[in-house]
């Protein structure tokens, strides 16, 4: 089964280098029109200048594939709007969004300015909110849309010195959650795309070994199933040096307790049999987790 991607138009964001532009090379290499966007700033999120995304769809067209620059930056919503005009009127359509814009301003939490948790939230979550909403309509009306967030283990499972970041990549996750069932009956499947990845933001952060390993091209397949026709739906796909696993938010069956006095103590002394993971599930929405707890509360008043 060939992933082929012709008559598609994509956006990608953050695509000036790194993880971006290998997603937007490998889009376009495979039929797909791309829209490179790149604020072209540094890692912290300072500067700025359309000359790398520029770079990138020279390096598009160069190969025969299509492809326009865009130096939106994602916190800034109305330029966001403009850059999916930008491809509306240059393609007529936008089937894909690959959420990859990113900053890093790494601190411990207790030296972390307010300024620089605030800025990474605005950044990642923001910027995705702006970028998907932008696009949500059109998807809609031509029933079909394909969306990527970029989380990371940094929010899935935490990392020293990333609260902010953290904090943001989880929010994604969250995002992606009600957004693949809103957008479904629309057939808009959107997923989260967790890599590990030797970037600019890991550049220092790791021995030259294993960067060599965690080379960004070994991420691109992972985008690109969640990106193709036959994508999944609501999937956090994790990725990084060839290897691919899925990672579930789960729901453990837990105790029911009801509502004695000692029902704290009681909870404590249970907390083994809470966190059991012993036929743990995924529940398919939110709901899943009132409706297991409303169930067990039956089956007690029952007994």
């Amino acid at each position: 089964m060939s992933i082929e991607f012709q008559g598609r138009v994509a956006i990608v964001t953050g695509a000036g280098g790194g993880l971006g532009k290998q997603h937007a090379l490998a889009l376009a290499k495979r039929g797909a029109k791309v829209l490179v966007n790149d604020l072209g700033g540094n890692v912290h999120g300072e500067g700025g200048s359309v000359s790398a995304a520029q770079a990138v769809v020279d390096e598009i067209i160069s190969a025969g594939g299509e492809a326009i620059a865009n130096g939106a930056s994602v916190t800034d919503y109305e330029a966001v709007q403009a850059m999916v005009k930008q491809a509306m009127d240059k393609w007529g359509r936008v089937d894909i969004l690959v959420n990859n814009a990113g900053i890093l301003r790494d601190k411990s939490f207790s030296k972390m300015e307010i300024s620089d948790f605030r800025l990474v939230m605005e950044v990642h979550v923001m910027g995705a909110v702006h970028c998907t909403k932008a696009v949500w309509p059109i998807m809609q009306a031509q029933s079909y849309g394909r969306i990527v967030m970029t989380t990371s283990s940094s929010g899935l499972y935490g990392n020293f010195g990333q609260a902010n970041y953290g904090a943001a990549k989880m929010a994604l996750a969250g995002l992606m959650q009600t957004l693949s069932i809103e957008g479904e009956k629309y057939n808009i499947r959107v997923n989260s795309l967790a890599p590990t990845a030797a970037t600019r933001m890991t550049e220092g952060l790791m021995p030259e070994a294993v960067l060599k390993a965690l080379e960004p091209q070994a991420v691109v397949p992972a985008m690109l199933v969640m990106a193709c026709e036959d994508a999944p739906n609501r999937t956090i796909m994790c990725a990084g040096a060839g290897s691919f696993e899925v990672a579930n938010i789960t729901l453990t069956q837990g105790v029911h307790l009801g509502m004695s006095d000692d029902a704290p103590e009681q909870l404590l002394a249970a907390m083994a049999q809470v966190k059991d993971r012993h036929g743990e599930v995924v529940p398919g929405s939110g709901s899943g987790q009132g409706s297991l707890e409303v169930a067990k509360a039956m089956a007690a008043h029952k007994a």
